[in-house]
């Protein structure tokens, strides 16, 4: 006969409403579609890239930021993204989300604002291996508003599907070119910080170039948690996007993109 696990060897993470669970479990799921979840008394982490290797999606979710939070000792948990966003997707703006383990064949999911569900999730093997950060030095840094760069990808869009990125001294300059034409969008520096370019550091003038469908796609899964976009990156090397997971918040989804190799 075996013995039964003790319960406290799970853990339990609350938030009091559904805005960070939807954006980390968007942007997971743009990239991969199974996912293995780090849980430590430190907080929750994932990090994996997409299967083209174009991609790295790096997550780290303070014990902080939740109402609630309890883990004994370290765990993890692999889940199917697409089954888990649906639940996820079922919160309402005002429901508190908790989930649980105890046991290791399912994962727990309270909703609750006076209705109260709870689904139990079916927990699969997981397949992905360690994924180390890529070791980069970045020559330029910028932060734009999430409703200005959304407005830029949009714009280049419309004619490219790629898009370069020019940093110089006070402005950062945004341009696709295809079979109809070019596209240009310039984002300048404004006193106070109070443009759509918040802050901009060019060690020195970097270009390089990206996939649209990409950076559209990750905008809109983590942009819903964060008021601000920090990029840094170098001349064609890869592109580093950070999505704060709330204003009070020192958790992060940190996106890496490769660069175009042909200019």
């Amino acid at each position: 006969m075996t013995e039964e696990s003790p319960k406290s060897s799970g853990f339990a993470a609350r938030t009091q409403s559904p805005g960070q669970w939807k954006a980390v479990t968007s942007a997971i799921q743009t990239l991969v579609e199974e996912a293995t979840f780090d849980v430590t008394s430190e907080g929750i982490t994932f990090r994996a890239m997409d299967p083209s290797h174009v991609a790295l999606i790096d997550l780290f979710w303070p014990s902080a930021d939740f109402q609630k939070f309890s883990c004994e000792k370290p765990d993890k948990f692999t889940v199917r993204m697409e089954d888990f966003a649906k639940l996820i997707r079922r919160a309402e703006s005002k429901d508190s989300v908790e989930i649980s383990r105890e046991g290791t064949e399912s994962l727990s999911l309270k909703l609750s604002n006076g209705y109260k569900r709870e689904f139990e999730l079916h927990l699969i093997e997981s397949s992905q291996s360690n994924t180390p950060l890529p070791k980069l030095t970045y020559d330029s840094k910028f932060v734009t508003t999430e409703p200005a760069f959304d407005r830029v990808l949009n714009d280049v869009s419309a004619i490219s599907s790629h898009i370069s990125i020019e940093t110089g001294k006070d402005k950062v300059m945004f341009q696709g070119k295809g079979d109809t034409g070019k596209a240009s969008v310039v984002l300048e520096k404004v006193e106070g910080g109070k443009g759509d370019l918040v802050s901009l550091a060019a060690e020195k003038e970097s270009k390089s170039t990206y996939s649209i469908e990409y950076l559209l796609k990750i905008t809109k899964a983590a942009g819903a948690a964060s008021d601000t976009i920090n990029f840094e990156y170098s001349s064609k090397m890869p592109l580093r996007m950070e999505f704060k997971l709330g204003e009070n918040s020192n958790g992060y989804i940190r996106f890496y993109l490769a660069p175009r190799v042909q200019e």
